[in-house]
């Protein structure tokens, strides 16, 4: 395994002291607790305050402000100081926010992965032990009885539907103009191919920025209907065509463009797969490919992140997958992608990285 420079030194080496140590044990082991305090303090606008007081405010302040009881107030303040969220001066007996108050406040990053974690993942996480030895997601089903929560998305709650595409958008919608660069710059495409497209966002990306692409979503006949519902009417979406298809069925073919095809774009999409499936995937991408197309691959490796904060994020994301959206799928590293693009017949034209929020885009073409 290959490590970034700031992973490597993080993951390779134990330079914690014994009492810091100690610390993030306990950190750990009040993990939900330091979680729903924080969420909070957020949700009730008590950073908001704090960020805004130039000189602090006291509890009494607090309690005012919030319309929340002394004894609420307390509670929270005082595990926020535990936390580090904000500190107090002790002579003025007045809170003001901390560093690490004001990321958890104003980081958008932060603030997606809060109603993410919130909504989507915080009571089926209860099953993650269960999903790991059953290779299933026990936690999806306080949701509803679907195999995995791609068939289930468009009969999610409204909020943890809102949530679950905050997330998706947040961190592929950073990429979308740098991955637009790499796709019709830096490539002569006019006909795409945008598996597991979902609501259509990347498809009118494309066809707003060259007016001569044209882009066929494949994805499941029930995200087919919602990308039409979200894409109808908006500037090029006569150029965007859908193809229903259940890329997890080994025998489902991709469609044969006549005429040829110029790139097949895979976004945040590999992830949702084992290793395995995304084998079976790739292969049959690769029977609507010539010479001449090009297979993109958008993903957040893991091992690839400049800063260790996205690489803990990914690995964490990991037990999303896990627990909710299908059991058998994770955040993957570069050498699990490279073994699956050769195991397909595919192979590796070039790697770009540092796309949007710590993306990478990996291009690929029949092997020779």
């Amino acid at each position: 395994m290959k490590l970034s420079p700031a992973l490597e030194a993080k993951y390779t080496h134990d330079n914690m002291s014994a009492r810091e140590a100690q610390r993030l044990a306990e950190y750990i082991a009040w993990g939900p607790a330091v979680f729903q305090a924080s969420r909070l303090m957020v949700k009730f606008g008590i950073l908001d305050m704090l960020r805004d007081a130039d000189n602090g405010l006291t509890r009494d302040d607090i309690v005012a402000k919030s319309g929340l009881s002394d004894y609420a107030v307390k509670c929270l303040l005082e595990a926020s100081l535990s936390i580090g969220t904000v500190i107090v001066d002790l002579e003025s007996e007045r809170y003001s926010l901390t560093k690490t108050g004001w990321f958890l406040l104003t980081d958008a990053a932060t603030r997606a992965n809060i109603d993410f974690n919130h909504d989507v993942n915080y009571e089926g996480w209860f099953h993650l032990e269960e999903s790991l030895q059953n290779g299933k997601p026990e936690g999806l089903r306080h949701f509803g009885n679907w195999p995995t929560v791609y068939e289930g998305l468009s009969e999610l709650p409204k909020q943890v539907q809102q949530s679950w595409f905050g997330f998706d958008h947040f961190y592929s919608d950073a990429a979308f103009p740098e991955a637009l660069e790499v796709i019709f710059h830096k490539n002569n495409t006019r006909s795409l191919y945008d598996v597991g497209g979902n609501t259509g966002k990347w498809a009118l990306q494309c066809v707003a920025f060259d007016p001569d692409v044209e882009v066929t979503i494949l994805d499941l006949p029930q995200q087919i209907e919602m990308m039409r519902r979200n894409t109808a009417g908006k500037t090029g979406s006569e150029r965007i065509k859908g193809y229903g298809i259940d890329l997890l069925d080994s025998q489902a073919a991709f469609p044969r463009r006549e005429g040829g095809l110029d790139a097949i774009w895979m976004s945040q999409f590999l992830d949702c797969f084992s290793m395995d499936e995304i084998v079976s995937i790739l292969t049959r991408a690769k029977e609507a490919m010539d010479s001449s197309t090009r297979l993109y691959i958008m993903e957040t490796l893991w091992d690839r992140q400049r800063f260790e904060p996205a690489a803990f994020c990914l690995t964490m994301t990991s037990l999303y997958f896990t627990a909710i959206a299908n059991g058998n799928s994770k955040m993957y590293n570069t050498d699990d992608m490279r073994q699956c693009i050769e195991a397909s017949g595919l192979e590796i034209e070039d790697i770009t990285d540092n796309i949007g929020y710590g993306h990478s885009i990996i291009k690929t073409k029949l092997k020779a």
